[in-house]
């Protein structure tokens, strides 16, 4: 058997950065800006009105502590629990679409002693801090399942594998990064293309996205096409800007 955990939860000891960080920096300056508008209407002639910036300011706080607590711990207890609802054998061939750092990856790993956890991205900063293939590389050496996971640059549109080749295809807040709704369509299509039959496929995303794959999956060969919300440990600054979870088997 491969070294390293044989499955279940475990401490993070890798280092994952922060999701979409221009995002929880622009909350935490409206923040900082709003409280100083309040201060400074203070001594001004709109007094009767300070409270106004002051509740903005509190509102861009609570978006701020929701924010970070999604991104730094919330992610990664919602997948813990997806991935736990998988029931995996530990022999799957597993993939990760858009993985980033890996914490998806990685957790999908310490799952599949046996089996094989293949990660894609194109790799890009803006999407998470320090996004790149060798950070992910540090991660798996550090989670200790460098034997089991692989890494892959390359656009979720079109991906370099071949038809029915995972067991599990997994995304995590990626596919709403592709801009244009034909390509989430084709990146959705792709996810399925490379599912093997009676493989199961879990993508978690943000905003409208999710209804648009449900209506894609739809029209693909997959049934029990399921959306659940993944509740407040994934709000992105609020409930305004929550995570959705689309389940399918192939």
């Amino acid at each position: 058997m491969p070294s390293g955990t044989g499955g279940g939860r475990g401490r993070r000891r890798g280092a994952y950065g922060v999701d979409a960080p221009y995002a929880l920096f622009g909350l935490g300056c409206g923040a900082v800006g709003s409280a100083l508008a309040g201060f400074g209407t203070l001594s001004g002639p709109g007094i009767g009105v300070a409270w106004l910036p002051f509740l903005c300011a509190l509102v861009m706080a609570v978006a701020f502590v929701l924010y970070a607590h999604a991104t730094r711990r919330g992610k990664f207890t919602v997948w813990e629990d997806l991935l736990d609802g998988l029931e995996l054998r530990g022999n799957e061939r597993l993939l990760d679409l858009g993985c980033g750092r890996g914490a998806v990856l990685l957790a999908g790993a310490r799952r599949v002693p046996e089996g094989r956890a293949v990660g894609v991205d194109l790799w890009r900063g803006v999407d998470q801090t320090g996004n790149a293939a060798s950070a992910t590389e540090r991660n798996a050496r550090a989670e200790n399942v460098q034997d089991r996971v692989e890494l892959r640059t390359g656009d979720l549109r079109d991906l370099p594998f071949g038809d029915g080749e995972f067991d599990v295809v997994l995304s995590s807040l990626a596919i709403h990064n592709i801009k244009d709704a034909e390509g989430r369509r084709r990146a959705v299509a792709e996810a399925v293309r490379v599912l093997r039959p009676g493989g199961r496929l879990v993508i978690a995303d943000i905003g409208g996205s999710v209804p648009f794959y449900r209506d894609v999956l739809d029209g693909l060969p997959v049934s029990g096409v399921g959306v659940r919300s993944a509740g407040w440990r994934m709000w992105w600054g609020g409930p305004w800007m929550r995570t959705r979870v689309v389940t399918a088997t192939g």
